[in-house]
C-alpha cells in the first residue's frame, strides 16, 4: 500500500482560522443578543406589574381611608376607625409574613424565571 502525502495548501490552515475567529465572534454576538432580549421581557414585564401594583395600592389606601372614616362616624370618634383600620393592616401584615414564601417570593421567582427561560 502506498502512503499519501496530504499537503495543505498554505491558505487553508488560515482560512479555517479566520472562519473559527467569526464563528467565535458570531456566537459572542447572539449570546449577548439573547441576554438582552431575555432582560428586556423580565424588566418590562416587572415595571408593567409594578404599575398595576401602584394603582392598586392608592386605590386601597383611599378605600382605607373612606372606610376608616366611615367606621370613625359610626363609632363617635373618626380616629376609632382608623384605628380599626390599622389594626386590620396589622393582622394582614402579620399573615403575609407567615404565608412570605407561598404567597410572594414564590409567584415573583416564577415570573423572573420563566420570563428568563423563554
Amino acid at each position: 500500500m502506498e502512503v499519501q502525502e496530504v499537503k495543505e495548501k498554505p491558505g487553508a490552515i488560515s482560512d479555517l482560522f479566520q472562519k473559527t475567529v467569526g464563528y467565535s465572534k458570531t456566537t459572542v454576538e447572539l449570546a449577548k443578543l439573547k441576554g438582552l432580549h431575555t432582560t428586556t421581557k423580565v424588566v418590562t414585564t416587572l415595571v408593567g406589574r409594578g404599575t398595576v401594583v401602584l394603582v392598586l395600592t392608592i386605590f386601597f389606601i383611599m378605600v382605607s381611608l373612606g372606610a376608616a372614616y366611615w367606621i370613625g362616624e359610626i363609632l363617635g370618634k373618626i380616629y376609632y376607625g382608623l384605628f380599626i383600620v390599622a389594626g386590620f393592616y396589622l393582622v394582614v401584615a402579620v399573615i403575609l409574613f407567615f404565608f412570605l414564601d407561598n404567597w410572594i417570593k414564590k409567584p415573583i421567582e416564577d415570573i423572573i424565571i420563566s420570563k428568563a427561560l423563554e
